[in-house]
């Protein structure tokens, strides 16, 4: 499930939905929010063009909204049920993790969105640019 070239593990390391090789984002995940979300305009393994139409990626905007209500409810259940904690505290706990966990919600979310539209192409020859 989560062996080297699968989905999941393509898309928790940033690689291309083509190939599954090629780097997507041009720099490693930081906390810079303008710096995490730079991507290829290609990939440097297959040379698929990322940005499909201009302003692809808004669509990602759900994904990421989806994403952060997963971890909004998972920290919510964590800080309730292991920590006891109270409304406010778990408000806290919320914020908190949402905001650190910001730059990592927003690239997985260019890559699942851009996985939902590229599919996975084992031959070279097949694949298109």
């Amino acid at each position: 499930m989560f062996a080297k070239n699968s989905k999941l593990y393509s898309i928790f390391t940033s690689k291309c939905p083509q190939c599954r090789e090629g780097a997507f984002f041009e720099n490693k995940l930081s906390l810079n929010l303008l710096k995490t979300t730079e991507t290829k305009s290609h990939c440097p393994t297959c040379n698929l063009k990322y940005m499909r139409e201009p302003s692809f990626f808004y669509g990602a905007m759900y994904v990421g909204y989806g994403l952060s209500v997963a971890l909004a409810v998972a920290f919510y259940l964590i800080s309730v049920l292991f920590f006891e904690a109270s409304m406010r505290e778990s408000l806290v706990v919320i914020a908190i993790g949402l905001t650190l966990l910001s730059p990592w919600s927003l690239r997985t979310a260019r890559v699942i969105w851009i996985y939902l539209f590229i599919k996975y192409q084992k031959d070279p020859d097949q694949r298109i640019k």
